[in-house]
């Protein structure tokens, strides 16, 4: 794995992921990796766990996670140091515009302007923050459990 360290804080940007491990949170984290038969290179996911013991990080949230000195556990080999981005709140850093999709969102708005806006369209100036559907469609803040076998129902906090 090219994580490990022993002198130097290596941190990492990851995406949270659903995890059933206490004190803890799970991270994709994307790479590239060369092919020398192509010499292209090819996106490898790997996964991180980090330790998170206030459960601050949800899933979708993309999370800059710095590596620790020695690890806690088998698995914990990081720690969560900041939540860069809230899941649908993307912000580029050189502009501070919001980015929906890899446009801007003043873009889009522009581009409605110009050829009419439809009625379905989604209105992020109206829209509510982050959490509101809590128990109604957003389960992210339930705690996760392995399924070990089907009982008809779905229940959306078994991974």
């Amino acid at each position: 794995m090219a994580f490990k360290t022993a002198s130097k804080a290596l941190m990492v940007l990851g995406e949270c992921v659903p995890c059933v491990k206490e004190n803890a949170s799970k991270f994709r984290v994307k790479r590239l990796e060369l092919d020398q038969n192509l010499l292209m290179y090819f996106r490898k996911d790997e996964f991180i766990y980090a330790h998170d013991p206030q459960n601050q990080c949800k899933t979708g949230d993309v999370v800059l996670i710095e590596a620790l000195p020695e690890r806690l556990t088998r698995l914990v080999t990081h720690k969560v140091n900041k939540i860069v981005y809230r899941l649908g709140d993307v912000t580029d850093p050189l502009t501070n515009k919001k980015v929906v999709a890899g446009k801007f969102r003043d873009d889009v708005e522009a581009v409605n302007q110009i050829f009419g806006k439809k009625k379905t369209a989604f209105d992020y100036e109206k829209a509510l923050e982050r959490g509101w559907q809590e128990d109604k469609k957003d389960y992210s803040h339930l705690e996760t459990y392995i399924k070990y076998h089907e009982s008809g129902k779905n229940d959306p906090a078994a991974v």
